[in-house]
């Protein structure tokens, strides 16, 4: 072994050690690996040089067309959620089920179909938001979810040829470098079919057990502050004549329906199995994340009708909560009375006076000092009375632009397109993202600033990093080395060689990503079936389950490094629930691969 590949190799395993181990961001320490194996001395038969990796080497990942397709898909997620199209699927595919086992199935079933169909990549990107609502929605901690949804888009994949990259990736290398007849579209079926039920029996019963509980929807009950906000159901809405179960307003996390006004007459104490009805005010009370999540709820309108009588249009305003001072000129009047809209430019849409609920409509409230309003405004709102007397704190809130509910369909049928034209080759995954996210913001699915508010910038780098990783690895031998060694220990056995291929492109994937893997593994794996003259099939679809089952590290596979922020995973999380799935689906494809392809 060289001296280049020992240091890459030591990089790595220093580098996984620090992230199992430590809380130190994932973006830190990858870029820390990179940067010593950009400086580290390496003794050669011509001296010593400085670093195992060029500069253009180590910044090649960033260049890289899957990390820039994971960018862009960024924006496309901000057009679906921005839209409301994300509540949507969550209403339909997902529903409520009650308990963990049954969310993570309801999940984990239908999301396994369509990537046997379609790319994994657009399908997480679509479903992290929609997981991360639905969550909520469901009390459950996000981490509980997260990892099933990316490990259910690796089982599917594996289920036909177009399911994953890798898959033809390997299907292309057979028809360049044998004269084995094609792939065909679903003779990868007989293994990955069973192996991904097994593995989504794994998934639904014994993963939620093993992760832990981050990112719980009950943290927004630890707010103090009571909000009143009132909603009306207008003419023509969709929930008209659903019960108050069947349009999704029991058991929300962090706020309740306290009552419904209908034609004067006050209903209180809501029964689940009450039907909504047109003009219908309904009064929530609850903290301030869940109010901001009910007044996008589709469906509903806000109270005040003054909302709709603001200047600029809905998609540019944002919420906003301010405490009313002393000095206030409306304190003492009603909302209404206090005229606030031709006053401030805003529109009063809750309010909260410490723990104890303000009965009644928005507009016969009247205000007091200390009393903490939730306004909608244009976003310059903050900037032009934070310093002024009237209010003694002004402050934005994250993510609260009012949904565009109106253009959810658009925002699906451009995902739709993009999916089409990536899965049947029209055109690049990255071509058809960019197009997809172009659509979005010219369509206004989306605006400019909040598709670039959206991309996660430490999920890019660390893509980037972990490719340079497994650049270096490549360039140094150190992956040569290992495979080598590897099949060497099979001893002429036909089996026994196919699980140290196996092995090798799964321990390979883990490092150096999928598509890496089998490239390298590929060209290995031929020249030991010529050597024992055993008919090559079996590698081949080794190679592939090898290659696309990808789960005990995040960097191994572009849709674990997805989740993994959404989440609020550490490294270990990942060997935890990954190493025993990477066992099952390498026992499974042992067993099935010489029964149905002799050697």
């Amino acid at each position: 072994m060289s001296a280049a590949a020992f240091i890459v190799i030591l990089v790595i395993v220093g580098t996984v050690a620090v992230l199992t181990l430590t809380r130190i961001a994932a973006d830190a320490v990858l870029m820390a690996a990179l940067l010593a194996l950009l400086i580290v001395p390496v003794p050669g038969d011509a001296g010593w040089t400085l670093g195992v990796l060029t500069p253009q080497q180590a910044l090649s990942g960033f260049a890289n067309t899957g990390m820039a397709t994971v960018a862009v898909l960024f924006v496309v997620v901000a057009g679906l959620r921005e839209t409301g199209a994300v509540d949507a699927i969550a209403a339909r595919v997902l529903g409520r089920p009650k308990g963990l086992h049954r969310a993570v199935a309801r999940m984990v079933l239908p999301t396994s179909v369509m990537s046997t169909f379609l790319n994994n990549t657009p399908i997480v990107a679509m479903m992290i938001p929609v997981v991360a609502d639905w969550a909520k929605r469901l009390r459950l901690p996000a981490s509980k979810l997260m990892i099933p949804l990316s490990y259910a888009t690796i089982l599917g994949g594996t289920c036909s040829l177009i399911g994953t990259s890798t898959n033809l990736v390997v299907a292309g290398m057979v028809d360049a470098h044998t004269d084995l007849p094609k792939i065909g579209m679903f003779d990868i079926t007989w293994i990955g079919l069973p192996s991904a039920i097994l593995g989504g029996v794994y998934l639904i019963f014994i993963v939620p057990r093993l992760l832990p509980a981050r990112g719980s929807a009950t943290d927004v009950l630890s707010d103090p502050r009571e909000y009143t906000l009132e909603l009306l159901v207008p003419e023509g809405s969709g929930i008209i004549g659903q019960s108050i179960e069947q349009a999704g307003l029991r058991n929300l996390p962090g706020c309740y329906l306290v009552e419904i006004e209908r034609n004067d007459e006050t209903l209180g104490g809501v029964d689940p199995s009450q039907t909504l009805r047109a003009g219908d005010r309904l009064r929530f009370a609850g903290v301030v994340d869940a109010i901001r999540d009910l007044q996008r709820l589709r469906g509903f309108a806000p109270a005040s009708n003054q909302v709709f009588k603001l200047d600029s249009p809905r998609y540019r305003r944002r919420l906003f909560e301010a405490v009313v001072s002393e000095t206030n000129p409306i304190v003492g009047k009603t909302v209404r009375e206090g005229r606030f809209r031709n006053r401030y430019q805003g529109v009063i849409l809750a309010v909260a006076r410490g723990a104890e609920r303000v009965p009644g409509r928005i507009g016969d409230i009247e205000l007091k000092p200390g009393d903490t309003i939730l306004i909608e405004a244009d976003a310059g709102f903050a900037d032009r009375y934070r310093n002024t007397r009237d209010f003694l704190l002004v402050s934005p809130l994250e993510d609260s632009t009012p949904r565009r509910h109106h253009r959810a369909p658009l925002a699906l049928l451009i995902l739709g397109i993009m999916v089409v034209l990536a899965t049947f080759g029209v055109l690049d995954m990255l071509v058809a993202a960019m197009v997809a996210a172009g659509l979005m913001i010219i369509t206004r699915c989306c605006t400019i600033t909040e598709g670039r508010r959206s991309v996660d910038w430490s999920v890019l780098v660390v893509i980037a990093a972990a490719l340079a990783l497994g650049t270096a690895l490549e360039v140094s031998g150190a992956a040569q080395t290992i495979a080598d060694r590897i099949i060497g220990l099979a001893a002429d056995d036909p089996w026994w060689t196919l699980v140290a291929v196996y092995g090798i492109t799964m321990l390979t994937t883990e490092i150096i990503t999928n598509n890496g893997a089998v490239a390298l593994t590929f060209p290995i794996a031929y020249a030991a079936s010529q050597q024992l003259g055993v008919n090559f099939q079996p590698f081949i679809f080794a190679i592939m389950m090898a290659g696309s089952a990808s789960f005990s590290t995040p960097i191994g596979y572009q849709t674990n490094l997805m989740v993994y922020g959404p989440g609020g995973y550490r490294f270990g999380d990942y060997f935890k629930v990954g190493i025993p799935l990477n066992l099952m689906m390498w026992a499974s494809a042992m067993t099935l691969i010489p029964r149905i392809w002799e050697f």
